[in-house]
């Protein structure tokens, strides 16, 4: 289980340009299906690769799944070479994503995102409109679970 507080507060503090997108965004839009990583799109320019890469380093990112003794280096030149970052570290789960189907890179993302404040750090988080999109394009069964309680939640804002 990811320590949410810390880690966004880690993110936050360090100047890291992330949205947070996946379970976290539904649970601060309503929705009750339990998450237990943290999922966010990040910023790809070559400042905030640096940035996450030395916030994240103390904390032993690993890959999550991959076979055991597997060589894995973090930073700026892996951050490169990929994209998504399916991550342990020894705050929990994090994936990063720099593309969310649906909605784009993180630029698209950050203009389809709210403000909230969590943990004292103001978040970007992906608006319902966003996550709906995203969870649409995903098209795995986990995300057409929840699509019906997105979109009820949805139509309860508009009614407000």
């Amino acid at each position: 289980m990811i320590d949410l507080e810390r880690t966004i507060q880690l993110l936050g503090n360090s100047g890291v340009g992330f949205v947070i997108v996946g379970g976290i965004a539904g649970s601060v839009h309503g929705s009750t299906h339990a998450t237990f990583d943290l999922d966010i799109c990040y910023a790809r320019d070559n400042d905030n690769l640096s940035r996450l890469a030395e916030s994240l380093s103390p904390f032993h990112p690993q890959l999550r799944g991959a076979p055991a003794g597997l060589p894995f280096i973090w930073d700026v030149e892996t951050l490169h070479r990929g994209l998504n970052f399916t991550l342990l570290t020894d705050l929990g789960d994090l994936d990063l994503l720099g593309e969310i189907s649906g909605v784009g890179f993180y630029e698209q993302v950050r203009l389809a995102s709210v403000i909230v404040p969590l943990f004292g750090i103001e978040c970007a988080v992906i608006s319902l409109d966003g996550l709906i999109a995203a969870k649409r394009a995903a098209g795995r069964a986990k995300d057409k679970l929840i699509l019906p309680e997105l979109e009820a939640l949805r139509e309860i804002m508009r009614e407000e």
